[in-house]
């Protein structure tokens, strides 16, 4: 039963019958009925004698296991005596990778609220869907990036109580709070995280995590697939907005009490400049980071590095022979999903098949089904489907959730094919979403923005193959009847993008055509558009 004086995230999930079939057949996988994970990941450290020990690096400045306690209890008292915040409040949380927002996140758990993080690039449009959707009247946001925030505030009614950092607004507010706090003590079941996916389709999907399932990922990813050692430290280039950046840059070191580095603006140079300043053993990012990281990496200026881990795109043979020629390190492919909350399938350094993304982690089982939920043969194509301790349930979308959970298993919308060793092999994505450069980005989002330009008639937007992104967002459009200056109008398309949604989900080629392919019945044909 929930303990939430807020019961809007219970209230809104799936029912159970609905949900996929939970394993927990890992002793590690036992936790109690009541948890707050805030408690077993941030003060239970402190109470274990690692409070001198620095958790979080930065440039910015560094912060003790100690200190970050200190921070988010004084955040958690400003939540709950000046924002009123009570359990069961959705929070959003909005800034780049940063000791303040990670102390902020645990500020949230520990009042019992559920934590909203949303990517720094998103825009009024997307804060507005997010808050609708999940009915979040408080924010927590970077001063740096409130300007979104507000208008999404004037447009949708919502978003009325937040507070920044970095501008002394929320800093002042914590001088007054003491550095001691209760935590809630929740159910396991209650939700504690909301990660947002855009999914296919454009509309906002938010799936719900509970406290166990913060645990549950740490104890798998952590333990069996990273093997994590308190003297690791931890980089990525992920937003902690992103469950595969959140877990890895904060679940799971702080786990087994290691640490990692916040970097605002993770490009290649400044991840290479990170792994030497902070002596780092352990890289997260997208195989497209890994291929601009070759440009820039050496023997001296990595020499700290241990292990490297690929996920959110596949991880092609090639990019890992290259990475593997140049630095003698093995990547680690996985694949996770918003709706697993974290890595699921994946292979240790040393049992990597270049080309494979691995095999089950202790706690999963996957399997590659026909479209009737057959396991297929051996080599065969099919749909990739997996079960564990974690698993989707859709906030009020119960349509959704009977398409992503059948007969308890998770359906990833990933076509795979399983090798006679048990290593599955990714071949395609069954739906239309575009993982570019490690994001997903939904073709009928950018349409839909498109369309608004006065120029536009028609649009249609889909992924093709590029060899340094994966897949490229590419455009069709149908223009009104002028056709000069077509040059400068691309440019104009492009910008009118970028100030509407998240920049990465601009259209990177555009093709202007007189119509677009379509059936009879005036459904657009997309695959044509890739002949």
């Amino acid at each position: 039963m929930s303990v939430h004086q807020d019961t809007f995230t219970r209230d809104h999930l799936p029912p159970r019958e609905l949900w996929p079939e939970l394993v927990f057949d890992l002793p590690e996988l036992e936790y109690p009925s009541s948890l707050n994970c805030a408690s077993w990941l941030l003060d239970d450290a402190v109470r274990e004698g690692h409070g001198n020990k620095t958790v979080l690096f930065s440039e910015q400045g560094n912060l003790t296991y100690s200190e970050l306690l200190a921070q988010a209890n004084q955040i958690a008292n400003v939540l709950k005596d000046k924002l009123k915040v009570v359990s069961g409040n959705r929070v959003l949380l909005r800034g780049y990778n940063s000791t303040e927002l990670v102390a902020a996140w645990f500020a949230v758990l520990k009042v019992g609220g559920v934590v909203v993080t949303t990517v720094p690039l998103f825009r009024a449009a997307e804060l507005k869907s997010i808050a609708s959707k999940a009915a979040i009247d408080h924010a927590l946001c970077d001063a740096a990036l409130v300007d979104e925030l507000h208008l999404a505030r004037g447009q949708g009614g919502l978003l009325n109580h937040c507070l920044t950092w970095g501008d002394g607004q929320l800093e002042k507010l914590m001088l007054e709070q003491p550095k001691v706090f209760s935590n809630v003590l929740v159910a396991s079941e209650d939700v504690c995280l909301l990660a947002f996916t855009s999914g296919s389709t454009g509309v906002p999907k938010a799936t719900m995590h509970f406290h166990r399932d913060i645990l549950a990922v740490t104890d798998v990813v952590g333990r069996h697939f990273l093997k994590t050692q308190s003297s690791d430290i931890y980089l990525g280039s992920p937003p902690l907005g992103f469950t595969f950046g959140l877990g890895a840059l904060v679940l799971v070191p702080m786990r087994f009490r290691a640490s990692s580095v916040m970097v605002p603006v993770p490009s290649a140079e400044a991840l290479v400049k990170a792994i030497e300043l902070f002596s780092v053993t352990c890289l997260f990012t997208a195989p497209t980071m890994y291929k601009n990281l070759l440009a820039v990496v050496t023997p001296d200026n990595i020499h700290t590095l241990e292990k490297c881990v690929s996920a959110g795109e596949p991880l092609f043979k090639e990019v890992y022979e290259l990475w593997h020629d140049k630095t003698d390190i093995a990547i680690m492919d996985g694949i996770g999903a918003t709706e697993m909350l974290h890595i699921f399938i994946g292979a240790g350094a040393d049992e990597v098949r270049p080309g494979s993304t691995g095999k089950p982690l202790p706690g999963y089982q996957a399997k590659v089904v026909d479209g009737n939920g057959k396991e297929v043969p051996v080599g065969t194509e099919g749909m990739l489907v997996v079960r564990g301790p974690t698993g989707c349930r859709y906030l009020d979308a119960p349509g959704l959730q009977k398409d992503y959970v059948v007969d308890g298993w998770n359906q990833t919308g990933d076509l795979y094919k399983v090798d006679e060793e048990g290593y599955f092999w990714f071949v395609s994505r069954t739906d239309d979403l575009i993982v570019s450069s490690g994001y997903n980005i939904a073709a009928p989002e950018v349409e839909s923005v498109l369309i608004q330009h006065p120029r536009v008639v028609e649009c249609a937007v889909v992924g093709v193959n590029d060899h340094k992104r994966g897949k490229l967002v590419k455009a069709f459009i149908v223009v009104d009847s002028g056709t000069e200056e077509l040059e400068r109008l691309r440019e104009e398309l492009v910008d009118f993008v970028k100030s509407r949604i998240a920049p990465y989900k601009y259209p990177r080629a555009i093709e202007f055509v007189d119509s677009l392919p379509k059936t009879v019945t005036g459904k657009l044909q997309r695959k044509k558009l890739l002949d």
